[in-house]
């Protein structure tokens, strides 16, 4: 049940297709280009996994997506949802896309809710607007979908704010609210970063069987690869703006091609490591926008850069049908 304003949906469209979209951000030393010519397909009823450290543009990929950019920012591309061209269309053409054909898990459920409605305001909200539904039917939809995603106590909670709620609670009721409208494309950003290890296995086991239940597509954000390993079925790497490495799940674990992508792995922490080993850290750290050029952005922080590589972007290389990596190191075996 989509607003008749939206454009049909087509099923041989992609749930998700970006392709060489650059975000270009002012700042007072000029334009910098925080998203450099990212491309990404994402299939119907599938998850991606989107990876990469603090500041490679993953959270800026994802607003960019939503038409969330930073004022005066400029947008370049293309983004299609089921189809539909985002880059270009004003705000009330997007407000009408969000929350009924796209929306978004925020990291931070705090800052994300509303702390001075209540979570059945919260909710209610994007039916109505959307669906046109009632006050009453709208409230109903609203507990089946708390009681969906295991909000204890779910009725009692309808009448509760934001600061009455526990950090799993809060994200718990943000996923409710992403899927109030049965959106085709559900992007969830750090969702699990404030929570504790079994809350996170529950909320991502959560997602995932929403997702194949109603074959929506999700795209999600993380930093942790492991993560990645268990939940998604495709993994792009992100660094500096740009993807690194795009494949298959398989595929990427059974041969890490890019430097970044095997020092994200080995930088994760191991419990079976001995008390007071040390861990292996990827030396150095994000380039700043303003220092970014032509070459490869990883190169100063690589053991394996070559001079190519410190004077111009390494072009993509096909490792097979579901592996393709930016580094000339990724067609060695």
């Amino acid at each position: 049940m989509h607003p008749a304003s939206s454009e049909p949906v087509r099923a041989n469209e992609p749930a998700l297709e970006v392709r060489d979209l650059w975000l270009t951000l002012n700042s007072g030393k000029g334009p910098l280009s925080a998203l450099r010519g990212v491309d990404l397909c994402l299939p119907r009823g599938q998850i991606m996994g989107l990876i990469g450290e603090s500041g490679c543009g993953k959270s800026l990929t994802a607003l960019s997506i939503m038409g969330l950019q930073p004022e005066r920012a400029q947008l370049r591309g293309s983004i299609r949802v089921s189809g539909q061209e985002i880059v270009g269309l004003g705000e009330p053409a997007l407000a009408q896309l969000r929350g009924a054909r796209m929306a978004m898990v925020f990291q931070e459920p705090m800052t994300a809710l509303n702390p001075l409605h209540t979570v059945e305001q919260q909710l209610t909200e994007p039916m109505r607007l959307h669906w046109g539904m009632s006050r009453v039917a709208a409230r109903a939809r609203a507990l089946e979908l708390l009681e969906r995603v295991q909000l204890p106590q779910a009725r009692a909670r309808l009448q509760a704010y934001a600061h009455q709620l526990s950090g799993g609670q809060r994200q718990r009721v943000m996923i409710a609210m992403a899927l109030a409208c049965e959106p085709e494309l559900l992007i969830a950003d750090e969702p699990t970063t404030a929570l504790d290890v079994t809350l996170q296995q529950d909320i991502l086991k959560l997602l995932t069987e929403l997702v194949h239940e109603d074959g929506m597509s999700l795209l999600l954000i993380s930093h942790d690869l492991a993560l990645m390993r268990q939940w998604v079925e495709r993994v792009l790497v992100m660094y500096a703006g740009q993807v690194v490495e795009d494949a298959q799940t398989e595929a990427l674990f059974a041969r890490l091609a890019h430097p970044y992508t095997r020092g994200l792995l080995a930088a994760r922490p191991d419990l079976s490591l001995a008390r007071g080993t040390r861990l292996p850290v990827i030396p150095g750290r994000v380039p700043e926008l303003s220092d970014l050029g032509h070459a490869c952005a990883f190169a100063p922080r690589c053991a394996w850069a070559q001079d190519d590589c410190r004077q111009r972007m390494p072009a993509w290389q096909a490792l097979d049908e579901d592996h393709r990596v930016r580094c000339p190191l990724g067609s060695q075996p």
